[in-house]
């Protein structure tokens, strides 16, 4: 190869990094981290704060602890949680199929839900 015949090859590969930003840049990615990390502070928090309880059988497997496996054991009081995780999964699901629109939607209702839990 030449270095005449790895200009349009160059142009080429700018041109195509150049199409996929605006991709990226219209993904709910930093958005949803953002919102995951008030969500597992929120969980951290709330586990912490009615002491010790009995350890649960994956506890007893030995089994590493999840931000759902905790909202769960806080029973009632992790409720909220619960409905944020589900929401956040949603919103993980509509960032992967593009629906930029759903995306924001489900991260709104997984901070309302945070908001409820914190009052």
């Amino acid at each position: 190869m030449t270095s005449n015949s790895l200009i349009p090859i160059a142009a080429v590969m700018i041109i195509l990094v150049d199409a996929a930003s605006p991709v990226h840049a219209a993904s709910c990615e930093a958005s949803i981290g953002h919102v995951q990390a008030k969500l597992d502070a929120a969980i951290e928090k709330t586990a912490g704060a009615h002491g010790w309880g009995p350890e649960s059988l994956s506890a007893l497997r030995s089994h590493q602890p999840t931000p759902r496996s905790l909202a769960e054991a806080e029973g009632a009081s992790g409720a909220q949680l619960r409905l944020a995780l589900d929401a956040l999964d949603r919103a993980r699901a509509a960032d992967r199929s593009r629906d930029i629109a759903r995306c924001r939607r489900e991260l709104s209702e997984a901070t309302l839900l945070l908001q409820k839990q914190s009052r």
